[in-house]
């Protein structure tokens, strides 16, 4: 590869990878400059910018984007219930967006000709990241190491990695002994490969960072209450009758309880968006509290057919734009745009036990009306006249009944039709 020239803002860890593509970067002939988003992991970012300062950046940024990850993707997410494949609650994928705009701004700012990355060629964090550059600033030129010849040739694996780091004097927190990649943020904390690549090694104890093993977990419960508004968690009140309601302090509060009780822990094999099979481990404490909080509240407060088409519709798609990296597109701005309209009377207070990784919902009310708990009682009429489901019953039956007597023709002339079990009727 010819020597290059240019000025390039990496998205900088501090980790292993970043930190050798910072040497890498230098090495090629770039004048670099270090990007940091503070998304609140547990980070000591002091001495990140002068680790990165030492390998060679010129300039060290690093940006406050805590209260912005909760706004504009954390909160929209749980109004949605956004999943992936049942499982996933997306941490890695929501915080792309909100780094990728801290990053294009900062390279406007600083006339970078180039943003680069440390994602692996196999990864999503590479599609995320580019299309969310392209679609805040379609003439910027990325680099991305890991899809350079010269780059993953050299290091064909991670002890490639650890041996320039030593050649370099660059300290890396990984290790030999420990050679499983991990990504904090506010949401969560993922683990992937190293040991992890076989699906069938169990997660060393030590390797949990955020969360209690329900062995260690309290032996006595803790109760809260999270009241919502259009949706969103305005209000925690903890056992000790603490209350919060900022949003940033409202998440810390409740990943500081869901790491005490152990809850919030996933180990799967996704389908990543490139096609390729991927198992991870995920810590995500906080967000795991919220979902059953939200989801509960909106039995109470949501429309059967709002839900219904928001299920169907808005979470999922939101889901699969969050984990394809397709935020800053017009599909994320028709999609989101309905998210507040099937929050509107979403609106009340869920009270929940946690216990031993465990979310408990043990109550919950609100003043939106739609739950009539005379009206719902076995004991009482409460406005509704039981003789009233006779007509119900009979204009639902009215297609079911002819195509019961279909089949009973089919089999009058000869046509055996099988019932769902596979068995003859």
């Amino acid at each position: 590869m010819a020597s290059q020239s240019g000025r390039v803002l990496l998205a900088y860890s501090g980790g292993l990878d970043t930190s050798c593509i910072l040497a890498w970067l230098i090495e090629q002939g770039y004048e670099v400059y270090a990007f940091m988003a503070d998304v609140g992991q547990e980070e000591d970012f002091e001495a990140a910018r002068v680790k990165a300062l030492a390998v060679g950046a010129k300039k060290f940024f690093l940006e406050d984007l805590k209260r912005e990850f909760v706004t504009d993707l954390i909160y929209p997410a749980v109004q949605a219930n956004c999943i992936y494949e049942n499982v996933y609650l997306l941490g890695t994928s929501l915080a792309r967006p909100v780094i990728a705009r801290g990053m294009i701004a900062i390279a406007d700012q600083e006339g970078c000709d180039f943003v680069a990355h440390g994602c692996t060629g196999k990864g999503n964090d590479q599609v995320r990241f580019e299309l969310a550059f392209y679609g805040l600033k379609p003439d910027i030129k990325v680099i991305a190491p890991w899809r350079i010849p010269e780059f993953y040739h050299r290091f064909a694996g991670r002890q490639a990695l650890l041996a320039y780091a030593a050649q370099n004097q660059i300290p890396v927190q990984q290790t030999a002994a420990k050679p499983w990649s991990t990504d904090e943020n506010l949401f969560h904390i993922s683990y992937e490969a190293g040991i992890l690549e076989d699906p069938n090694t169990t997660p060393p104890t030590d390797m949990w960072k955020l969360t209690q093993s329900l062995e260690d977990a309290p032996a006595t419960p803790e109760k809260i209450s999270i009241e919502f508004k259009a949706g969103l968690p305005v209000k925690v009140v903890t056992s000790d009758q603490k209350t919060i309601t900022d949003p940033v302090d409202i998440f810390l509060t409740l990943n500081t309880l869901g790491r005490k009780h152990g809850i919030g822990r996933i180990d799967i094999v996704e389908n990543r968006f490139i096609g390729v099979k991927s198992r991870g481990c995920y810590e995500s404490p906080g967000a795991t509290i919220l979902r059953v909080a939200h989801m509960d509240i909106e039995g109470l407060t949501l429309d059967r057919n709002v839900r219904a088409l928001r299920d169907q519709f808005v979470t999922v798609e939101f889901s699969r734009i969050l984990y394809n990296g397709h935020f800053f597109t017009p599909e994320r701005e028709f999609v989101t745009s309905a998210i507040p309209a099937s929050q509107r009377t979403v609106n009340g207070v869920v009270r929940l036990k946690l216990y031993k990784g465990n979310v408990v919902v043990e109550g919950r009310y609100s003043d939106e009306g739609l739950y009539d708990e005379r009206q719902s009682s076995m004991d009482e009429l409460g406005g509704f006249e039981p003789t009233d489901t006779t007509g119900f019953i009979q204009i639902e039956s009215i297609r079911i009944k002819q195509w019961a007597q279909a089949n009973i023709r089919k089999g009058q002339a000869g046509v055996q039709p099988q019932d769902v079990y596979g068995t003859r009727v």
